[in-house]
């Protein structure tokens, strides 16, 4: 046997490490998907947090007064939820809004997203409307322009017209009463704060 039988050649180790490339990407693929599944989808970040929510108008949903558009959301903490009458999780959530608008906690605005103007409409009059305002965005552009996933969503929003907070998935009552609602509260501390920090100016 010669030494050139003995040792393999240089590309005899280059087709030995190609053949196990596949695995070796396989293995980092089944890595990378397995720690996507343990994560909660309501946590994951929105490029819109810290910043203004994106300029829009939207007409009212039938049967409604108010439209829903930027300027509406500023001046005051509120809620922004997108909401839908073909979604399914919208209607584990629909309770707990109406009592929060019963109580008058915080305005709660919704952005009915690709719905067709009658089922909208028929969903809000059986189910009760919660809403201060409510923008139909019928095509679906202004849902996009603030990074939504699917519906529902829930963001909130401070007094500066800034997004604060989105909540992806149905609310919770535990997430209203130990996320959501405590945001608000110091939301409103900070905008009070700012108006008294100007007044003394």
């Amino acid at each position: 046997m010669s030494r050139a039988d003995e040792y393999p050649t240089v590309p005899m180790r280059r087709r030995n490490v190609l053949a196990f490339l596949p695995l070796a990407i396989a293995a980092v693929l089944g890595v990378v998907l397995a720690w996507g599944l343990t994560r909660d989808p309501s946590t994951l970040p929105s490029p819109l947090i810290g910043k203004p929510v994106p300029d829009f108008v939207l007409p009212p949903v039938k049967g409604r007064a108010l439209g829903l558009s930027s300027t509406d959301l500023k001046g005051e903490v509120s809620l922004v939820n997108v909401f839908a009458s073909w979604c399914v999780a919208c209607r584990e959530e629909h309770p707990l809004f109406m009592k929060l608008a019963a109580q008058g906690t915080v305005p709660l605005h919704g952005l009915n997203y690709k719905d067709q103007p009658d089922d909208a409409a028929k969903w809000l009059d059986t189910l009760g409307d919660p809403y201060t305002r409510t923008g139909a965005d019928i095509s679906g552009r202004v849902a996009i322009d603030w990074g939504v996933y699917g519906v529902p969503e829930t963001f909130v929003i401070g007094a500066d017209g800034r997004v604060a907070y989105k909540h992806i998935g149905p609310v919770s009552e535990e997430a209203l009463t130990e996320t959501i609602l405590p945001l608000v509260v110091s939301l409103r501390q900070q905008a009070s704060g700012q108006d008294v920090r100007e007044a003394g100016r």
